[in-house]
């Protein structure tokens, strides 16, 4: 059971302190991998999710936009066209040259790339009219913090928008899956990228993930109004909202 001086790392409890680095551990070994990872996670239903966040998220031209935690680009690549100024933060400098190398590969010079603590960010107060985050926040070492930085980075009548695998609820699918995630998804880990053990971490920091009405209290707990919840596969994902009002 965690402690107030530890937190989990997938089943493990470990120091708090000592988390932020075990996961950038993980990603600095899987960013050449990461788009592989996801379609082993997901079966390769990732992308027609992120499709869905980022019509949920309605980028305009004009509107500066942080998508935290989105090294490798794939979202901040199907925003872009929306004439929105996009930041793409992340806390590892693998994950953001993965995707500068893969905006660079499809003639994108638009995006601002920043390497950065989602508990910490460096952004001035009421800096951006959006905040996004796809796949991120249950890796952050402390969610609170990482939320309210999002509400303080955000201007008045800003939106964040948080696209996260959570607990499915459907009778039968979830233990279908549970099966599949636990013993198939590390296997092709060791088969596919060769590092069967951060492949069992990711799916255990799922596992490890507080259910949609826990996760939404925390998102209302750090300022946020009007908070939404949107299952996915009968909550296999979910994408969280709220507004800065």
């Amino acid at each position: 059971m965690p402690t107030p001086d530890t937190v989990s790392f997938g089943y493990e409890e470990v120091p708090a302190g000592a988390k932020t680095a075990m996961v950038g551990e993980v990603f600095s070994r899987v960013a050449r991998k990461y788009d592989i990872m996801n379609d082993a996670m997901s079966g390769g239903m990732h992308r027609l999710w992120k499709d869905r966040f980022v019509r949920r998220v309605k980028p305009r031209a004009g509107e500066a936009i942080l998508d935290m935690a989105g090294g490798t680009g794939d979202i901040a690549f199907r925003m872009e066209p929306s004439g929105a100024s996009i930041t793409v933060a992340d806390i590892n400098p693998d994950m953001l040259g993965v995707g500068m190398e893969r905006a660079a590969e499809r003639g994108i010079a638009s995006l601002v790339w920043s390497e950065q603590n989602a508990e910490k960010l460096s952004f001035p107060d009421q800096f951006f009219d959006a905040y996004t985050i796809a796949f991120g926040i249950r890796n952050v070492t402390d969610i609170p913090a990482a939320l309210k930085e999002a509400h303080r980075v955000l201007r008045y009548g800003g939106r964040f928008f948080c696209l996260e695998f959570s607990t499915n609820e459907w009778p039968g699918f979830a233990q279908v899956y549970d099966a599949y995630s636990h013993h198939l998804v590390p296997k092709l880990g060791k088969l596919i990228a060769q590092d069967e053990d951060s492949y069992r971490y990711l799916i255990e920091s799922i596992r490890r993930f507080p259910p949609m009405p826990a996760f939404a209290k925390m998102i209302r707990d750090a300022g946020f109004s009007a908070v939404k919840v949107e299952p996915i596969m009968g909550g296999l994902v979910a994408i969280h909202s709220g507004w800065k009002a």
